[in-house]
């Protein structure tokens, strides 16, 4: 599936009136895509959205199954408000069509699952747009542990791939591990890595990283950020120096703030996300490691109780295992 779609600069319409629409997927890219979301969610659809199957074979649907959908949601890590806020349009459309059959109140859930999912949509992640910033700043921030460095490997990875020009930045100072883990999955995709000393002025290192880009006239930078300092508060103050610093060499920038979030740590990711898109104004979701749980409808709180979209999931472990988000094949491969 490819990532990176910018046309070259003298393919661009003249005095555009509106952003032109990103390239449709090919049939084989949808392939690969259905693929590999099937595969991400493969332990959430066997495990507990597996027992969806039983429920919507009864013929009808009574107050009791309605009660069971409700707990299977919730025990998927959908949370109770997103859960409630799912059902309650699932039984106004079925009340209102006089529906009693679960085939067909399957097909109304399945419907608002999408609906959830798109909820936070209108904006076309920066880098499919053919009109694409150049450089393109993508600023990624998340807790240690949450799979922040190898998403970001991943994410050069499958830039590099489409033909994009990529430049990694290592502002996670706080942690000369960081910077060494970095700078090695720079060298096994092949693309630089520009990082200071331990203990450097991450600012610094993101401002050196823009000009960095400029000079060699790079597609696409991605930062590294820290996700532990001594205490919630510095941290937040460290991002939002650096949110400043990168504006001060591009005011449009950084064009996508992305959240990277272990699928695995359930509903506790949602207030990661909250603090922060406080702090930085988060554009999107990661959800790294789906493949690793079984309760995948935390992608469904996401979009309902914080009203962001979620952009890429991790599918695996080899390099090639991240995807950009599908609400479609999301939920048809949930419910499959």
């Amino acid at each position: 599936m490819r990532f990176w779609r910018r046309k070259p600069a003298e393919a661009q319409p003249a005095n555009e009136a509106a952003p032109p629409a990103p390239a449709e997927p090919t049939a084989e890219e949808r392939a690969e895509l259905h693929e590999q979301t099937g595969r991400a969610v493969e332990r959430t659809r066997r495990g507990i959205f597996g027992r969806l199957t039983a429920l919507f074979e009864k013929a009808d649907f009574g107050e009791a199954i309605w009660d069971e959908l409700e707990e299977i949601l919730i025990g998927s890590d959908a949370g109770l408000e997103t859960t409630t806020a799912i059902l309650d349009r699932v039984r106004q459309r079925a009340r209102k069509e006089g529906v009693k059959q679960s085939a067909r109140v399957r097909e109304i859930l399945r419907d608002e699952l999408i609906a959830t999912l798109r909820e936070p949509g209108g904006t076309v992640p920066a880098w499919s747009r053919p009109d694409a910033p150049a450089p393109l700043v993508i600023l990624v921030v998340g807790v240690n542990g949450a799979g922040k460095t190898t998403t970001i490997a991943k994410m050069a990875h499958a830039f590099k791939r489409d033909g994009a020009t990529v430049i990694l930045g290592a502002a996670d100072t706080f942690r000369a591990a960081a910077t060494d883990q970095l700078k090695v999955w720079g060298e096994r995709v092949g693309v630089r890595v520009v990082a200071h000393q331990p203990g450097a002025d991450p600012g610094a290192v993101a401002f050196d990283t823009l000009a960095a880009a400029e000079s060699s006239r790079a597609d696409v930078v991605i930062i590294d950020t820290a996700g532990r300092l001594h205490t919630k508060s510095n941290l937040m103050e460290e991002l939002k120096k650096i949110d400043r610093v990168i504006k001060r060499k591009d005011p449009s920038a950084p064009h996508e703030t992305l959240l990277v979030l272990d699928a695995t740590t359930g509903q506790n990711g949602l207030q990661q996300a909250r603090t922060f898109t406080g702090a930085v104004g988060v554009t999107g979701i990661v959800l790294a490691k789906l493949d690793g749980t079984a309760k995948g409808g935390i992608a469904f709180a996401i979009a309902h109780e914080l009203g962001i979209p979620v952009r890429f999931i991790g599918t695996g472990e080899r390099m090639e295992d991240l995807a950009p988000f599908d609400p479609v094949e999301f939920v048809d491969s949930l419910l499959a």
